[in-house]
């Protein structure tokens, strides 16, 4: 059976060596090596986009029918949660077909829409980030302020300007794609398609798509982590006027959450581009790992961490797992 799916892959290899035109589609990877083993590697990413989605949702739920919890904070962690789900469903359909039903191909049409979702999360994320940070930054530096500056107006506008800004960068180079000749490979290396990874497959001049990817990584994850660090450059400066050492704890505990939010998005994102660029000729093992932690991780991690660090947020799960016994303890 191995021996046959091994096979049946490189007569696909061998297929996709043709120009785009003669067939408009590419053919996606699971884990090469472990083809026999995909039906049993899909029960730990079925776990992740379960607790992910779910979790994501609950909040959301939490978030809507608490009335107390319609707050600044609680809104953007509201777009955390929805951008979250946004990145877990984009790759969800073509995971699930590769390990599930070994079902490779995808047409270019879906391809370039999966790319877009991908890419445009992901800097969904990253600008959520951001406009949390902001929230924090006026919480604690000018606390008396904190309800005029951010109204659910305001916040609203933030949502909006944070949609219109992802969304209309990508494409730019994605429409260009199909223009693009593919004259060698059309096998991806990901259970998904990335633009990086397209790219490259390519035999035409992509010096265009790579100038303005690069553009768009310096220019909106630059903004957006620079903007990150001035925040709590100005938080940790104003925590650290503060007299008491509870007072401090405090402070920054209310950060706590944020910060792990942000780690969890930029070191994988840190650790992806560093494996891209100095370990190309790695095992393809590596950059599939690394590809799955960057868009997996965040939306799983994120839920439990605010359901752990976040009182309000913890109750909310408590009320919904142990109806009976947090009415009993509230009683």
């Amino acid at each position: 059976m191995e021996d046959k799916k091994t096979a049946s892959w490189s007569i696909l290899m061998a297929s996709s060596n043709s120009s785009f035109g003669q067939s408009a589609s590419f053919y996606l990877t699971g884990i090469p090596g472990y083809e026999n083993m995909h039906h049993f590697i899909s029960i730990p990413f079925c776990i992740l986009y379960l607790v992910g989605i779910v979790g994501n949702c609950t909040i959301l739920h939490i978030i809507h029918t608490d009335k107390s919890l319609h707050e600044p904070m609680y809104y953007f962690l509201a777009m955390l949660s929805l951008t979250d789900m946004g990145m877990s469903i984009s790759t969800l359909p073509t995971v699930l077909k590769i390990f599930w039903f070994d079902a490779r191909k995808i047409e270019v049409n879906a391809c370039i829409a999966q790319m877009y979702f991908i890419h445009t999360f992901s800097l969904m994320e990253s600008a959520v980030l951001l406009a949390m940070a902001f929230d924090r930054y006026i919480a604690i530096c000018d606390p008396l302020r904190y309800s005029s500056k951010l109204t659910p107006r305001r916040i609203l506008y933030i949502g909006v300007l944070i949609v219109a800004r992802c969304s209309v960068v990508l494409p730019v180079i994605l429409t260009r794609i199909p223009t693009f000749s593919f004259c060698h490979s059309r096998v991806l290396s990901h259970s998904y398609c990335l633009h990086q990874d397209v790219i490259r497959l390519a035999c035409t001049d992509i010096s265009f798509n790579i100038v303005y990817g690069l553009f768009v990584v310096a220019f909106y994850w630059g903004i957006d982590s620079l903007g990150i660090l001035l925040s709590y450059a100005c938080i940790l400066h104003s925590v650290l006027g503060i007299a008491s050492q509870r007072g401090k704890f405090k402070a920054l505990n209310t950060c706590a959450s944020h910060i792990c939010a942000v780690l969890i998005l930029y070191v994988p994102m840190i650790g992806l581009s560093l494996v891209h660029r100095f370990a190309k000729h790695s095992s393809p093992i590596i950059h599939i790992t690394m590809a799955n932690i960057y868009l997996l991780v965040p939306p799983v991690l994120n839920p439990i961490i605010y359901s752990i660090k976040t009182k309000q947020i913890r109750q909310g799960f408590l009320r919904i797992l142990l109806p009976k016994r947090v009415g009993l303890v509230q009683t």
